[in-house]
């Protein structure tokens, strides 16, 4: 008897705790979907990966307590192919911000990386041009970053992610920012040393070529950010944060366009088009594109060429000189990091004219110059890796607010985050004409 009181007792315990647990899960589930899209379920397929395991296409969640993992794609050795991987979800630390990734570009700086000749820590997760939605920001974060960067602001990051303290930054000069290329361009981590992707079965530390953005999440120091607009879209606007910022600051900081100037753009590929609007907008009045598909060159005029130059089937620099009266151009700009046509760049600027480097090419690779030439006929030539994230990148959302900047004729292609592997071969085979954007979530 005593035995079965204890039973109806025990099933009446039960009983209470389950309604109790019914009530808590539908109360939270109720409560997520007032935050954005953070509640959602996702479901998961059957891909290998080179943790053992699965991958997922979304990130899995807790019950209305947030994600507890994420998904991203992973570079391991050169000529390898990407693999999707599962990660502890990304953990800001003081004044950065975890980004749920929207949208990221496909750029050449990505592929140098995964073909082996840019040297850089791996495994990494690759992608530096990224669009986002703020979900979280680190420990002791400066309230006025909090008030800026607010929980659900949708933002636009630069690949040059200034610390905002070390020499340069304190000079504003944040394209050379010590920390950057000390700690993320040569360890592949942010500024305390630590990378903050690890993978999800093993915890074996991955590391960030810039902020890692082919990833759902990613942390960015908040001094590369900058809010987007609604009025933007997440896909078209990634590019904001490399190729356009990439060309802003060699038009704006090295070649300082003037109106009137006469400038020749060599390679015109995402940041080459981005060079020619740019030109465009800061008063250029010869704009002359040059490459070696026609293609290419024909959608060089929707951004402001005036010019169009095969290199295939012409001398390059013998038809710059022609077209501006046999002096050369007042600023050069060679966006494809060849040593051919390094030396095209040089040859093609008027005496005292600018010559302004921007295209990454394999490690230690060198470029000629006539030193004669270079110093007798007063030229210029200036290396360009970026722009100013705290002083350029609002200023870049606002050309393209205002349409100064077509980001739309700018994106030749958007693709799947599942597709990111294509686009990469694409990239590779000069497929893409413009830039390519995934759009991950």
């Amino acid at each position: 008897m005593a035995f079965h009181r204890s039973s109806v007792l025990l099933r009446k315990a039960i009983g209470r705790r389950t309604a109790a647990l019914s009530s808590s899960y539908n109360s939270l589930l109720r409560d997520s979907s007032n935050c954005s899209d953070l509640g959602r379920w996702y479901s998961s397929s059957g891909s290998e990966s080179k943790e053992g395991g699965t991958t997922m296409p979304a990130a899995g969640y807790h019950i209305g307590g947030g994600p507890s993992y994420m998904r991203g794609a992973v570079f391991w050795e050169k000529n390898k192919p990407l693999t999707f991987e599962d990660f502890q979800m990304p953990r800001p630390k003081a004044n950065e911000v975890l980004i749920k990734t929207k949208a990221c570009g496909v750029c050449h700086s990505d592929l140098h990386v995964m073909k082996g000749e840019l040297p850089f820590a791996s495994p990494c997760v690759v992608g530096h041009e990224i669009t986002g939605e703020v979900v979280e920001h680190g420990p002791h974060t400066d309230s006025k970053i909090i008030e800026r960067f607010a929980v659900g602001s949708q933002v636009v990051g630069a690949f040059i992610m200034p610390c905002g303290s070390c020499f340069y930054c304190s000079k504003g000069q944040d394209d050379l920012c010590e920390p950057f290329f000390a700690y993320n361009r040569a360890k592949g981590t942010l500024y305390d040393g630590e990378t903050r992707l690890f993978l999800r079965n093993s915890g074996k530390p991955v590391y960030m070529y810039s902020m890692g953005g082919l990833a759902e999440y990613c942390v960015v120091p908040a001094n590369g950010l900058t809010i987007l607009p609604k009025s933007l879209p997440y896909t078209e606007s990634a590019i904001l944060g490399c190729a356009v910022f990439t060309a802003y600051g060699a038009m704006a900081h090295a070649a300082e366009v003037r109106p009137g100037d006469a400038v020749a753009v060599i390679g015109i590929g995402g940041v080459g088009s981005s060079c020619l609007q740019i030109a465009r907008a800061f008063g250029a009045s010869e704009i002359i594109a040059v490459d070696v598909q026609d293609e290419k060159l024909q959608k060089a005029k929707i951004f402001g060429a005036t010019h169009a130059v095969n290199a295939l089937k012409e001398d390059a620099v013998a038809k710059i000189r022609e077209i501006t009266g046999g002096r050369g151009v007042d600023v050069a700009v060679e966006a494809l990091g060849r040593p051919q046509t390094f030396s095209q760049c040089v040859q093609s600027v008027r005496d005292g004219g600018k010559a302004v480097m921007i295209g990454l090419t394999l490690s230690g690779a060198k470029g000629e110059i006539d030193i004669n030439h270079l110093v007798r006929r007063q030229i210029k030539v200036i290396g360009s890796y970026g722009g100013r994230a705290r002083q350029d990148l609002p200023k870049l959302v606002k050309l393209a607010e205002r349409g100064i900047f077509n980001l739309e004729a700018a994106v030749s292609r958007k693709v799947k985050f599942e597709e990111v592997e294509q686009a990469y071969k694409d990239l590779n085979d000069g497929n893409i004409v413009g830039r390519a954007v995934v759009e991950i979530m």
